[in-house]
C-alpha cells in the first residue's frame, strides 16, 4: 500500500474529459501531442514523492492508500485545475506590450511577472487577457500506471532536484549530509529548500558553488 512520503514511478496520461490528451509521459501519447515535429520523442517514467505537491493534487490524494497497479481517475475542476474565475480576466493597456516590443494577438500567451495569461481580444488600445489556467473549469481524466516504489536514494535525490530546480545537479553524500554542486551565485537560493530535503529525505542540504570551467582556446 502506498503512503505519503513514498517515492513512486508512474506512467501517466492526462486528458480533457471526452477530449484530447494535454500531458503524458507515454511515448504513443506524446507522439500525438508533438505530431509534425521533427525531433524524436523520448520518454521515461516520472518519479515523485507522494503528498509533497509534486503532481496534480487530485491525483496525488487519490494514490495515497492505493496498491501498485493501474487506475483511471476522473477529476472535477475543483480537484483538477480549478474553476474559472471571472476576476482573472483583466484589461492591460496595449502600451504595456508596445514598450516591450511585443505584439499581442488573440490566442498568444505572455508572462506577466511570473503569471501566465492568454490574450482574448485586442481593440482600441486595450488588450483583454485571461489569467485563468487553460484547463480551469474542465473535467479531466488521468490514466495512471504505478510501476513501483523507488528505494534508490540517488534516484530520490535526482527527482527532488528536478522538481525544485529544474536541473540535474551533481551531488555527493557524506553520512546524513547532501552536498549539491550549484552554479556560482545560486547557493542562497538552493538552501531555501533545506527544510524540505530534511523533511522528505532526512538529509541536511548544503550547496557548494562551483566555478564554471571555461573552454580552452585552441592556439
Amino acid at each position: 500500500m502506498l503512503n505519503k512520503k513514498d517515492f513512486i514511478e508512474i506512467e501517466f496520461a492526462g486528458k480533457v474529459k471526452d477530449g484530447d490528451v494535454f500531458d503524458s509521459n507515454i511515448k504513443e501519447e506524446l507522439e500525438k501531442l508533438h505530431k509534425g515535429h521533427e525531433h524524436e520523442v523520448k520518454t521515461e517514467p516520472f518519479t515523485f514523492c507522494l503528498g509533497e505537491g509534486m503532481f496534480l493534487k487530485g491525483v496525488d490524494d487519490f494514490l495515497v492508500g492505493k496498491e501498485i497497479g493501474e487506475y483511471k481517475i476522473n477529476l472535477a475542476p475543483e480537484k483538477a485545475f480549478g474553476k474559472r474565475d471571472p476576476k482573472l480576466i483583466q484589461m492591460v493597456p496595449i502600451k504595456e506590450f508596445s514598450k516591450n516590443k511585443l505584439n499581442p494577438i488573440p490566442g498568444s500567451v505572455f508572462n506577466f511577472d511570473g503569471k501566465v495569461a492568454r490574450v482574448l481580444t485586442v481593440s482600441s488600445g486595450r488588450v483583454i487577457v485571461d489569467f485563468n489556467h487553460p484547463l480551469s473549469g474542465k473535467n479531466v481524466e488521468y490514466k495512471i500506471k504505478i510501476l513501483g516504489k523507488v528505494d534508490d536514494l540517488n534516484k530520490k535525490i535526482d527527482s527532488l532536484n528536478e522538481f525544485f530546480f529544474k536541473a540535474k545537479l551533481k551531488f555527493k553524500l557524506e553520512d546524513d549530509k547532501l552536498i549539491l554542486e550549484v552554479p556560482k551565485g545560486a547557493k542562497s537560493f538552493i538552501e531555501i529548500f533545506k527544510d524540505k530535503y530534511k523533511e522528505i529525505l532526512g538529509l541536511n542540504l548544503e550547496a557548494k558553488e562551483i566555478e564554471e570551467k571555461k573552454p580552452v582556446e585552441e592556439k
